[in-house]
């Protein structure tokens, strides 16, 4: 059964942000309200890492986000956060009144977890409301 790995109930962390705000913490990436946020600080490279609590297969991953225009998603299978493969990169599309929503579909991905570089942004702030990462946790 599919369920969102993106989230903290579902035992996922945020075990690196390449910045901190301390009224908009990087743990408001997986909290599950697109209303809360990760804000960067400061220049471009950004990235976070999610840690998943198992490994898992990844069938979408959803991005909701405000001024990212360069991304792109790595992933590892390693138990620790390292031996990260490319998985997509991508060209966001300028959202001024919305959050943009990037949808990058993985068919049969597995990982224990994901790295977000943010290779650049239409300002010099983005923020990362949501990320959803739905799929199944692989049998041990």
């Amino acid at each position: 059964m599919k369920q969102d790995f993106g989230l903290t109930v579902a035992g996922t962390q945020v075990v690196l942000a390449a910045s901190g705000d301390e009224k908009h913490p990087p743990e408001n990436i997986i909290d599950g309200n697109s209303e809360t946020f990760w804000i960067t600080t400061g220049m471009f490279p950004q990235e976070f890492i999610l840690s998943f609590a198992n490994l898992i297969k990844i069938s979408s991953v959803k991005i909701h986000c405000y001024n990212v225009h360069s991304l792109s998603i790595e992933k590892s299978v390693a138990r620790d956060p390292i031996d990260f493969e490319p998985l997509t990169n991508s060209e966001l599309e300028r959202s001024e009144e919305q959050l943009q929503m990037e949808e990058f579909t993985q068919v049969g991905t597995s990982a224990t977890h994901l790295r977000f570089l943010i290779k650049s942004g239409f300002d010099h702030f983005v923020s990362i409301h949501k990320v959803t990462v739905e799929g199944t946790e692989e049998n041990a």
